[in-house]
């Protein structure tokens, strides 16, 4: 379906509205991704809620490694909540559109929590260098105050690449088309319809690819590099499997986040498909972000005992029945309205 986007252009120049391109023209495709998506948020917004609030609840695991894994569960509730809603709008919607300055607002908040993400996985890693490598010194340099320094540092670099890039990309002229082929306001799918020369703007991205992703990802190979050959190192064979158990979750959760987001941002433009790239993104926005709590709290039994003491709470307990319970309507009214159509 094409979009006529002189409806939504000041003087017939500069289009002031984007369009996202429909999933499927069948109504029952749409539901039922909307369906399997919604789901995966709400385990996602439940599962890195609770890991964030027992850590927050149980002073045994007020260490740095449960510091920075509360931060990261923040940042993927963010990560999630700045694209998920209005990808499960345009999967319902006859006619998704979203403003220029919405658009703007969406690919700030999600470059944001995506490069802090990407600087916090190697603050995680280099704590995890420091705990196994160097364990008579850990207590004094991964102290509170160096902690929480790495995690501001993670943050403000989000924050300062997240307010470049939206700036430089949306302060390009667009003139039509106007229609998104993506389900959010991710970068290279907004730079496909700007006019005229891109080219700085998109080697402007691959940079920030670079230094922002690739970057902290040779951190995390090299701290690991350090950590497996100190393992090797370690006398007793239980000593070994306790250190790389306590790295195992990590790692994980660093290949499902930048195998995705490495394939998506480092691959030539002309290596660019629609339909991969919005299988991709739904890979790394939504999925990526349920399994981490599952992972964390799978291999973890302090994470585990304390999540059962959170979850021991009756008033918890009742707030997510509530919260559910609102979720299931709006399931049941968005099916109506999809059946409707």
């Amino acid at each position: 379906m094409t979009v006529n986007c002189s409806l939504w252009q000041d003087n017939s120049v500069s289009v002031k509205r984007f369009a996202f391109a429909k999933f499927s023209e069948v109504a029952e495709h749409c539901f039922l991704l909307f369906a399997l998506v919604l789901l995966m948020f709400l385990a996602s917004l439940t599962g890195n809620a609770l890991i964030a609030l027992a850590i927050r609840t149980n002073p045994i695991l007020h260490t740095p490694m449960y510091f920075f894994l509360a931060n990261l569960s923040l940042l993927e509730i963010g990560y999630t909540s700045s694209v998920v809603p209005q990808m499960l709008q345009s999967l319902v919607s006859e006619a998704p559109a979203i403003s220029r300055e919405g658009c703007a607002t969406q690919m700030f908040f999600f470059t944001f929590f995506a490069i802090s993400e990407c600087c916090l996985l190697a603050a995680m890693a280099f704590d995890r260098y420091m705990a196994i490598c160097s364990p008579l010194h850990y207590a004094t340099r991964m102290s509170h105050g160096v902690c929480a320094r790495l995690a501001a540092v993670s943050w403000g670099v989000g924050c300062t690449v997240g307010l470049g890039q939206s700036n430089y990309i949306f302060s390009l002229d667009f003139c039509g088309p106007c229609e998104i082929d993506h389900f959010f306001c991710d970068l290279p799918p907004i730079l496909a319809l700007a006019c005229g020369d891109t080219s700085r703007n998109e080697a402007a991205v691959f940079v920030v690819a670079v230094f922002c992703i690739s970057s902290p990802f040779l951190l995390i190979i090299a701290s690991y590099g350090r950590i497996l050959a100190s393992v090797l190192a370690m006398p007793s064979p239980e000593g070994r499997h306790k250190a790389l158990s306590t790295c195992s979750s990590h790692l994980l959760v660093v290949t499902l986040f930048y195998g995705s987001g490495s394939v998506t941002y480092l691959r030539p433009k002309t290596s660019h498909s629609p339909g991969v790239d919005k299988l991709l993104a739904l890979f790394y926005t939504v999925v990526t972000s349920m399994l981490n709590p599952i992972i964390y709290s799978l291999r973890n039994k302090e994470v585990k005992a304390a999540l059962r003491r959170t979850l021991g709470n009756k008033r918890i307990i009742n707030v997510n029945t509530v919260i559910f319970n609102i979720f299931l309507s709006s399931i049941f009214l968005k099916w109506r309205h999809v059946s409707q159509i």
